[in-house]
């Protein structure tokens, strides 16, 4: 897989090309159902300026879910509601960690790049060291720094 090609495959089944009665029958099911559907937040289909539904190619294996866990599961559709909510929150938040760990990764490439070591002082200031020394300890009794440090792996 090319480099953005995934991308570019979820961008295609988000597509809002196919008509009602289209994916209806891509579906398996009655056009009424997809519209009962739509009422009840199950599947939201694109609109066009018309209001005519515009259902993608995620929305119509959305739907086929919803028909398996309705007819396969046993689960009522307040049930496949709250499911399909969970679910996309579920994707949303592995979204979200995969963002904080790339942002980590650069953040520890960083650190490892940089040549500056920060220690904290016993006054609370922040004084900076060469890497691989200590910071100076005050002259005050009892004075001294805090250093702190990443070993390297």
């Amino acid at each position: 897989m090319n480099a953005g090609e995934g991308d570019e495959t979820a961008s295609r089944d988000r597509r809002p090309v196919y008509v009602i009665s289209i994916a209806a029958e891509l579906a398996g099911m009655h056009p009424q159902t997809l519209r009962q559907y739509d009422r009840l937040g199950l599947v939201r289909p694109s609109r066009t300026a018309g209001r005519g539904r515009r259902y993608s190619a995620r929305d119509v294996a959305l739907l086929r879910e919803v028909q398996r866990l309705s007819q396969e599961e046993g689960v009522n559709l307040a049930g496949i509601k709250r499911i399909i909510a969970l679910e996309a929150r579920n994707a949303a938040l592995d979204d979200e960690v995969a963002g904080l760990r790339a942002d980590l990764e650069v953040a520890l490439g960083a650190v490892e790049r940089s040549s500056r070591v920060f220690a904290a002082g016993s006054a609370g200031d922040t004084v900076a060291v060469r890497r691989g020394r200590r910071a100076a300890p005050r002259s005050r009794p009892g004075g001294g720094a805090l250093v702190v440090w990443r070993p390297q792996r």
